[in-house]
């Protein structure tokens, strides 16, 4: 099975990478169409801002190769952090478009009430069976804004910071994580197994 992990400018393949060999899976580094054209499994690694993440995919060449693999060939997706971000719509980072994916908006945790960036562990409740048998647990956050899907349906699992949010989405081929899932344990790493399984 070919799996790939997007490699760009804004995000932290190498870590991811690690994780994957950690539990026993060969995975290779993407940085143009051609290496995510036959891949199984995709996954979008991020740190830093949604409009970094965005022009590095544009000048990599990888956002219409991205669409065509996991929209209309069902490639397996997974995001984590700002990889989760840029699925929606629209991002109040940097006021930048996104992919679109999934339909939302991405916003700010009001400084007012809590520290921002969000940063350490939090309890993740799933609200649905996906991949594996998810269970409640700790997974590691940093985040200073969060998603706010328009459909109640792609809600995967919920989290609390001054009220809940959206900590992980999937709606069919397409799963993500507002977590670190290859900083987050044990926990992180059977999400990991569930995808790549």
């Amino acid at each position: 099975m070919k799996i790939s992990i997007i490699d760009y400018k804004a995000g932290n393949a190498p870590s991811v990478l690690n994780a994957v060999d950690h539990i026993g899976y060969k995975v290779e580094l993407a940085r143009s169409p051609l290496d995510i054209a036959d891949a199984e499994r995709i996954i979008l690694p991020g740190v830093g801002s949604a409009r970094a993440t965005m022009e590095s995919l544009r000048e990599l060449g990888l956002l219409g190769a991205l669409g065509d693999a996991v929209l209309r060939k069902k490639t397996m997706f997974l995001g984590i952090c700002v990889g989760m971000q840029i699925l929606f719509d629209h991002s109040e980072e940097e006021d930048v478009d996104c992919l679109g994916w999934l339909k939302g908006q991405v916003v700010k945790f009001d400084a007012a009430k809590v520290r921002v960036p969000q940063m350490g562990w939090n309890q993740v409740k799933f609200v649905k069976k996906a991949l594996v048998d998810a269970y409640d647990d700790y997974f590691y956050f940093v985040n200073s804004y969060y998603a706010k899907p328009d459909e109640k349906s792609v809600l995967w699992g919920a989290a609390n910071y001054n009220g809940s949010f959206a900590a992980a989405v999937c709606k069919d081929n397409i799963f993500a994580a507002q977590f670190h899932v290859e900083k987050s344990g044990e926990a992180g790493l059977g999400l990991l197994k569930g995808f790549l399984g």
